[in-house]
């Protein structure tokens, strides 16, 4: 059945069902539901930005995009954005998904903790990181209406969302510490894993092989 929420309407495709089923099956309630909220939230930024997406790609890149948090990659050294994307990317191939959309999938995932660039990529890319970043971090917020808002969290609840979402973060991240280095995880580390200390940059270069 089509479900309309704050106007959205959430895409009913075959493709969209199965990769909600495959993500509630893998995600816990936490994960599940902020991944709604992403496509939803994207969804909304894109009419305020005037970007045009296709709505069920920017439903798979949302709801695949924190995938590489879940338990299955406890042991990966990969970054988890990364893990998602092949995830993603391997699923859309699997169900005849042509390889340019999954591209674009991939890089949606792979990059929606990398703030400066999505933006300037399809929309679909764009609209994953803008989803992410207005429930996550609450940039755009003041661009949607009390309404828009209150109809996405009322069908997708954020209790202690600010650090229940943060200890996922740090809990999908503690085994591959090295892995944050140019990302926004590396400052989730250093607030929640004891005697973390995060790569600086400056000192690579200064420290390289090079003899000068």
């Amino acid at each position: 059945m089509t479900e309309t929420i704050a106007g959205i309407t959430v895409p009913d495709t075959r493709l969209a069902r199965e990769v909600t089923e495959f993500v509630r099956d893998t995600e816990d309630d936490l994960l599940y539901h902020h991944s709604r909220r992403v496509f939803l939230f994207g969804a909304l930024q894109g009419q305020v930005r005037g970007l045009r997406a296709d709505l069920e790609l920017l439903y798979a890149g949302a709801m695949f995009h924190d995938i590489g948090l879940t338990g299955g990659y406890r042991e990966s050294p990969l970054r988890f954005e990364v893990d998602g994307a092949h995830a993603a990317r391997d699923f859309l191939r699997q169900r005849g998904v042509d390889e340019d959309d999954a591209r674009t999938i991939w890089l949606a995932i792979a990059l929606h903790t990398t703030p400066g660039v999505p933006e300037f990529l399809d929309p679909v890319v764009a609209l994953v990181t803008a989803g992410v970043e207005t429930d996550v971090l609450g940039i755009g917020y003041h661009d949607l209406t009390e309404e828009q808002r209150s109809a996405v969290t009322t069908a997708h609840p954020r209790p202690d969302f600010k650090k229940r979402i943060l200890h996922a973060f740090a809990e999908g991240n503690a085994h591959r510490p090295r892995s944050t280095f140019g990302t926004v995880n590396a400052d989730v580390l250093e607030h929640y894993q004891d005697g973390f200390v995060r790569d600086d940059f400056v000192r690579i270069v200064l420290g390289s092989a090079w003899p000068e």
